[in-house]
């Protein structure tokens, strides 16, 4: 594993939908998530972590130091076991281990870096209780996400669907077809912002430069090989990348994401948006401060 990064960066996603439901809210019927003072869509940053676990899950297939700690079917406190046994210990015998190894807690939360691409990524809380507490420690990580908004409103609709698969015997002598419903947005173009710090991955998590192309990968392909009738037609449009000359920076993050513009077409502008084609994105290369690259990917 290459040694850790030592630029920072800021990063913009452009992801769309047609037909689908990127991220159901289950405080309203598992809607589409928006914002209800503006009517802009929303995509929590969690969602989209998610994706980004799963496809590190899918080319990596758990190898050595790939690994995904939040991950379906299996239990956080597994994986926390699992590095007290690399170090010879367990929920029951830490304490004694302490008072000969003060430096143990370092070393679990160490293991657990090292093992789990997600924790030097994102961070984690390592804690879990069952009989007694498992504590690896608590990672920030370097690598941060917002929420995703739309770049206009979004109008939901809610679609009436039939199956012909009746769920009972009982039902079946009564009714041919049962009735459902599911929620879609007919087109929505997001944005993204997050960022990388090089001090924490220098620091605490030892995020790499190999962990940084492959959250790059991940991040332009999370949606290849997640697709469902539930969302629809998804698929990240651009990552615009922002490189600082410096581990801690050379300008505001916000003066990065203020050069980033996204325009509805004139010919297009007056009727909804319904493909990515209808928008122009530019960024303002001439307004980017000294010391600060962007390159942009699809």
């Amino acid at each position: 594993m290459s040694e850790a990064i030592r630029n920072r960066y800021e990063f913009v996603i452009l992801f769309d939908v047609e037909n689908g439901n990127p991220n159901g809210d289950p405080d309203a019927g598992n809607m589409p998530r928006i914002d209800p003072e503006t009517g802009l869509g929303i995509v929590t940053d969690v969602c989209i972590k998610r994706k980004i676990r799963n496809y590190v899950t899918t080319v990596k297939e758990d190898a050595a130091g790939y690994r995904i700690y939040i991950k379906e079917n299996v239990p956080l406190n597994c994986s926390d076991t699992e590095a007290y046994a690399a170090f010879g210990t367990d929920e029951k015998t830490i304490k004694d281990r302490k008072k000969k190894d003060p430096d143990i807690d370092e070393k679990l939360c160490s293991w657990m870096c090292k093992n789990f691409f997600d924790i030097r990524t994102f961070g984690a809380v390592m804690t879990t209780f069952v009989k007694a507490a498992l504590n690896c420690g608590q990672v920030r990580g370097p690598v941060q996400l917002g929420f995703a908004r739309s770049v206009e409103p979004i109008v939901p609709q809610e679609v009436t669907i039939t199956r012909v698969a009746i769920t009972t015997e009982a039902d079946a002598e009564r009714k041919g077809t049962e009735m459902g419903r599911k929620y879609i947005v007919p087109y929505g173009l997001y944005r993204c912002e997050g960022y990388v710090s090089a001090n924490l991955a220098r620091k605490v998590t030892g995020f790499s430069e190999d962990d940084l192309q492959l959250l790059w990968e991940a991040i332009i392909n999370m949606f290849e090989h997640d697709h469902s009738a539930a969302r629809g037609k998804m698929a990240v449009r651009e990552l615009i990348v922002f490189k600082h000359e410096s581990e801690l920076g050379c300008a505001p993050s916000y003066k990065l994401f203020d050069t980033v513009h996204i325009e509805r077409k004139v010919e297009n502008s007056g009727a909804p948006a319904r493909s990515y084609s209808d928008y122009v994105v530019s960024v303002d290369m001439e307004a980017l401060p000294a010391g600060v690259t962007c390159t942009r990917m699809a």
